[in-house]
């Protein structure tokens, strides 16, 4: 029986970075001492969402993996208190800006990066500006407590990533979050929505999912606002909410599994052994036609 304890933490964010940093800190020794081995911030936790707006200063804010004060500190912290930390971070590598994230081991160490993969343009969520998609591919690493995969917000409504990192051996997935209001449509709440697709994810890959996002109303530079809705939550291998916070607490979700009972639930299953790849081919195009083909019509003669 190998048995884990997950940790989601959702907070609001502040303009003071150090602010944030420590708050951050403060939640992950709480849920340490609650028991929690891997613990997952939030989304982008050092700063507001900058992303609300198009700002070339905001731009100065990524900073290269190595010697990042954020990962730094969290990798002190998952030293000392012999746990599992998700970092998030605006990673800044040669000319291009990524929002990555670095896996930080139970004894500090960084096992590697991933950089996010789909990258959102919409109003207040202007991340297209801010970020290149990711060159990483997705990825999943062994970590004192099991085999872990991470994508990163607006990652988690293709449920390409979560097979994909299923199929690459991951047992438990992770979605760090930053979502709220819809500048266009104030009365727009995709909370529910949003949670549902990543239930799905979980009962159809039959391992947990861990999703934290941030809370709180932060504005913009040209009179916008944006609140965030929290609301995160733990499911479990059928994909049902086994923890769950409200829209505006800072909290700390705590679950335990049992990663040899999922392992052997996956394997009774089937949904693995009854794949068919050879059949998926219009998954990786763009327009659902098979690979070598296209929908497009010839020019007329």
């Amino acid at each position: 029986m190998r048995q884990v304890t997950l940790a989601a933490l959702q907070m609001a964010c502040s303009p003071d970075r150090q602010d944030n940093l420590a708050r951050m800190e403060r939640l992950i020794r709480k849920a340490a001492a609650g028991g929690a081995n891997i613990v997952l911030p939030q989304e982008l936790f050092e700063y507001p969402y900058f992303c609300q707006d198009e700002a070339p200063d905001l731009l100065l804010r990524a900073e290269p993996a190595d010697g990042h004060p954020a990962i730094a500190r969290m990798q002190a912290l998952a030293a000392e208190l012999g746990i599992v930390i998700p970092v998030s971070f605006y990673e800044l590598a040669g000319q291009a800006r990524f929002n990555s994230i670095a896996i930080v081991d139970a004894d500090g160490s960084t096992l590697g990066l991933y950089r996010k993969s789909h990258i959102p343009q919409g109003s207040g969520y202007q991340e297209k500006y801010y970020f290149s998609p990711g060159d990483t591919g997705f990825r999943v690493w062994s970590t004192r407590f099991g085999r872990i995969g991470v994508g990163i917000c607006w990652d988690q409504w293709f449920p390409e990533t979560a097979r994909a990192m299923a199929l690459k051996g991951a047992e438990m997935l992770f979605f760090p979050t930053a979502i709220g209001s819809e500048l266009l449509d104030p009365q727009w709440d995709s909370a529910a929505h949003w949670q549902r697709v990543m239930q799905g994810h979980a009962g159809a890959n039959l391992m947990p999912l861990v999703a934290s996002n941030r809370i709180g109303t932060e504005p913009g530079r040209n009179g916008t606002e944006l609140t965030f809705y929290g609301s995160s939550f733990i499911a479990d291998a059928t994909g049902a909410k086994v923890a769950e916070a409200d829209r505006i607490s800072e909290d700390i979700l705590l679950h335990t599994f049992d990663l040899d009972a999922l392992a052997a639930l996956r394997a009774s299953w089937g949904v693995f052994r009854d794949r068919r790849p050879e059949l998926y081919g219009p998954l990786a195009s763009l327009d659902g036609a098979a690979p070598g083909t296209s929908r497009a019509r010839p020019p007329r003669p």
